[in-house]
């Protein structure tokens, strides 16, 4: 049989939406400045549903810095793979940057999170070592699992009895000369709740692990400094590699890595997603160094985003929506309902009253449940939250009947 044709009988489970609803429900034409009211359809919207936590995305200062950086260097520059022509001085100082401020000895930078994860995962074990990952990991450290020769297991959500079963299994398994690491993240990115970090540590005493950390949605907002969920829960220590993206709080291109610098070391000759890939551009590089520079200069937009996110979940809920308890600024409103109810929600809330909220359903979460996950900003407004509780309210009677029917 040809692939094209073959192709054509599968599209996967979003394939129905990126045809029928593309432009609107996927791949949607957010246009205009980054920030809380953006242009949707042609009309202004609130939006909800972009991950730059702290309002940096549209800073003037940053602004500058970008055009500054694109006007001295060029995008091509340095051209060619870190390892072998895409080194410099900026590059090495972000680094120095990015380890000091994630308290870790050494840090590496990456050209992309995605990719970089699962590069990192698939160096860091061979056939002699055991991989365990949370069952609600995110799809990258679920591709890098894939990657990976290890044998593997995973454990129940931020069950630890679970998580203690599957290392009694790794270490009943490895050999002399077999390792075992562990992969969580530190806030689930859909749910919003943090990883059992400091459970997971204190068990390294009986079975000994290595522990890494995927804090995408925790670097920059998590901690009093913004250094990340392991420092807010006090056990930052314990995070053998921590993992962090600039895709999320510096609203940008790239990641890092930091630990030991004999596992940099390692890394820089083994990633492989690096070696063959070209080096981060230079105005990224120095956009990236100015964007951190002002998260720690600027302490109160973490304050001002934790403000904006208990004065909306607080909303939502004395309306009457379930609000998932998360731990982090993300916001997941999760009700009963179908695809077509998903749909609905979002189109109202467009259409109606200029909300621009992001919803999922099956296969993303299960069948039956329909999950909205709102992500406040350090830009929005006390008028952007208020609007967006009318809208919900107004809508309610939609969604809580719709969950109704299903029960029946």
């Amino acid at each position: 049989m040809d692939l094209f044709d073959k192709l054509e009988g599968r599209p996967g489970p979003l394939g129905e939406f990126t045809s029928d609803g593309y432009g609107y429900y996927t791949f949607p034409r957010l246009e205009g400045p980054i920030g809380p009211v953006m242009k949707f359809n042609g009309d202004d919207v609130i939006v909800w549903s972009v991950n730059d936590y702290l309002g940096i995305g549209g800073n003037p200062e940053v602004k500058e810095a970008d055009i500054e950086g694109a006007k001295e260097y060029g995008f091509s520059t340095p051209m060619g793979a870190r390892l072998m022509t895409g080194n410099s001085v900026q590059h090495e100082a972000l680094e120095e940057e990015l380890a000091e401020f994630a308290h870790k000895p050494s840090a590496l930078l990456l050209n992309y999170g995605y990719q970089g994860i699962m590069s990192v995962i698939h160096a860091l074990v061979d056939r002699n070592d055991y991989l365990i990952y949370d069952e609600l990991s995110h799809a990258c450290i679920v591709d890098g699992k894939q990657l990976a020769m290890s044998d593997k297991s995973v454990f129940k959500h931020n069950d630890v009895e679970s998580f203690e079963k599957q290392l009694k299994r790794a270490h009943r398994n490895i050999g002399p000369d077999g390792s075992v690491l562990v992969v969580t993240e530190g806030v689930f990115g859909m749910t919003g709740d943090l990883g059992i970090l400091k459970e997971m540590i204190e068990l390294k005493e009986k079975y000994p692990f290595r522990l890494l950390v995927d804090d995408a949605h925790g670097f920059g907002t998590m901690g009093e400094d913004g250094s990340g969920t392991g420092t807010a829960l006090g056990c930052h220590d314990g995070i053998d590699i921590y993992f962090g993206t600039f895709a999320k709080s510096m609203a940008l291109i790239g990641a890092f890595v930091a630990t030991e610098p004999r596992v940099v070391e390692f890394l820089k000759a083994n990633a492989r997603s690096q070696i063959f890939a070209k080096s981060v551009p230079m105005p990224i590089v120095t956009s990236a160094r100015k964007r951190l520079q002002l998260i720690k200069d600027h302490p109160e937009w973490r304050e001002q985003l934790w403000e904006n996110a208990t004065s909306l979940r607080d909303g939502l809920r004395e309306i009457g929506y379930n609000v998932l308890p998360s731990e982090s600024p993300v916001t997941p409103v999760l009700t009963k309902g179908s695809t077509d109810l998903c749909q609905t929600i979002m189109r109202k809330l467009r259409e109606d009253h200029g909300v621009f909220v992001s919803g999922v359903t099956y296969p993303v979460v299960p069948k039956g449940t329909v999950l909205l996950r709102l992500i406040p900003t350090a830009a929005h407004k006390k008028e952007h939250i208020e609007k967006t509780l009318e809208g919900f309210d107004a809508i309610k009677d939609v969604v809580f009947s719709a969950g109704e029917k299903m029960s029946a």
